[in-house]
């Protein structure tokens, strides 16, 4: 087999491709060996008509247009191999020459990977955030220990406070008359999680254990029901229960209790040093994301359309994953949301061609630097997704490998790489007013 490949404008390629007859003949003989199994000729069992006999009677045609769909595909894909090309959309084929005794020559066009230019990527100016812990974090972060581990308590008297779990029945109507979803028994309500509609949470409270109360709201704007959507409703609720946090003192028997430690200025001292080393991180993160983004800005590349529609479908595709996970379908989503798949693709697509064209840059940094990813690298990578999985590491090596995954994390790893190296070759600028970011 021959194949050449020409370059033409938009990231478009041919490729001029050439099959020696042989091939062709073998596809021949596979393609009567196929339609001899499903054509009925008269005198013949079905599969046992002899091949001149079969030409004969459904014509040589049908013969040589089924041995064309088992020599182009592969010869595409020997060609691509040949020529390194990096196809991104799928091929549009020109068939030249079809003769018995003759080479098959046909022709591919395709849209390939694009050439990227590379700006600066290396001594990139990045502000330096400030890493500073205060003993307000470390307070507020035994404040949220206290609370994780408070015990609800029923309370016997008193009345509903923020903050309050309560146990709660409900009919909501509008202009008097119950709608659909508007009812609940035995609900359980925390109050101040905003869960409910706007106002509703904050008019229970003062109520008591079996108080009844006529609640007014009005539905938001943006409400996924078309016909409450700012709708005013009264809701009739009674207060079947509560429940109210009971929060430990914070003393040695605290850090005893939610700890390994001992006392609690031990339990402190940890805590301001994972708060440290948090921040230490979210500091990295920051620097990584702003140079990162510079030498992205800095690169020239012209994307190709398919790969940006390619990553709108992953992008897509992982939303309704997690859409699922949560019970719920695209479908539902989009009612929710009064869109349809056309707004979703749309919504996604400025996010879709930065991710590629970052992609882009990386790969390229990552060829110009010539980094590489050993095995006892790649090695880890796996053992730490086994430990992540609770899997075996060889196991997980052998299914990795199975789905051809393995070439994915090795190219994700060298990609990280190539982030670490332009975040460590920044010229980072002090600035004592600059916050690490939330």
């Amino acid at each position: 087999m021959k194949a050449t490949a020409e370059k033409l404008e938009n990231n478009t390629v041919v490729l001029d491709v050439e099959v020696d007859a042989e091939q062709l003949a073998d596809a021949l003989e596979q393609a009567y060996r196929r339609l001899v199994k499903d054509v009925h000729v008269p005198g013949f069992r079905k599969g046992k008509t002899p091949r001149v006999v079969f030409e004969n009677f459904v014509g040589k045609a049908a013969l040589y247009n089924e041995a064309v769909e088992y020599v182009i595909p592969d010869a595409y894909m020997q060609a691509v191999d040949e020529t390194g090309i990096e196809p991104v959309a799928q091929p549009k084929f020109d068939v030249e020459q079809v003769e018995e005794g003759k080479e098959v020559k046909f022709k591919a066009t395709v849209r390939v990977k694009p050439e990227v230019t590379l700006g600066q990527y290396k001594g990139l100016e990045a502000i330096k955030p400030k890493v500073e812990v205060t003993d307000q974090d470390v307070d507020k972060e035994l404040a949220r220990l206290q609370d994780r581990h408070a015990q609800l308590i029923n309370l016997e008297e008193g009345t509903v406070a923020n903050g309050d779990s309560i146990l709660i029945d409900y009919v909501g109507r509008k202009d008097g008359v119950e709608f659909e979803g508007g009812q609940g028994t035995d609900y359980s309500l925390e109050i101040g999680s905003g869960s409910f509609v706007p106002g509703f949470e904050e008019q229970l409270i003062g109520a008591a254990v079996g108080e009844t109360r006529d609640i007014t709201v009005t539905f938001p704007e943006n409400y996924h029901n078309e016909e409450l959507k700012g709708q005013e409703a009264v809701f009739t609720v009674t207060i079947k229960g509560i429940k109210r946090k009971e929060i430990a003192p914070l003393d040695d028997e605290f850090a005893k209790d939610v700890s390994e430690f001992d006392t609690l200025e031990e339990l402190k001292a940890d805590l301001f040093n994972k708060l440290n080393e948090a921040a230490e991180n979210m500091a990295k993160q920051q620097i990584m994301s702003e140079t990162l983004q510079k030498a992205v800005d800095n690169a020239t590349v012209d994307i190709p359309e398919e790969m940006v529609d390619a990553r709108v479908d992953e992008m897509i595709q992982n939303m309704e994953n997690r859409i699922m996970s949560q019970g719920l379908t695209i479908e539902n989503y989009m009612q929710y949301t009064g869109s349809n798949i056309d707004d979703l693709k749309e919504s996604f697509r400025d996010d879709a061609r930065k991710g590629v064209k970052t992609s882009l840059v990386l790969e390229a940094i990552v060829k110009a630097e010539n980094i590489e990813i050993t095995e006892e690298e790649l090695d880890k990578e796996i053992e730490s997704m086994a430990n992540n999985y609770q899997q075996d590491a060889k196991l997980l090596r052998k299914i990795l490998e199975g789905r051809n995954q393995i070439k994915l994390i090795r190219e994700g790893m060298q990609q990280k790489k190539a982030i670490d190296l332009i975040a460590e070759q920044a010229v980072l600028l002090e600035n004592t007013n600059q916050p690490v970011e939330e």
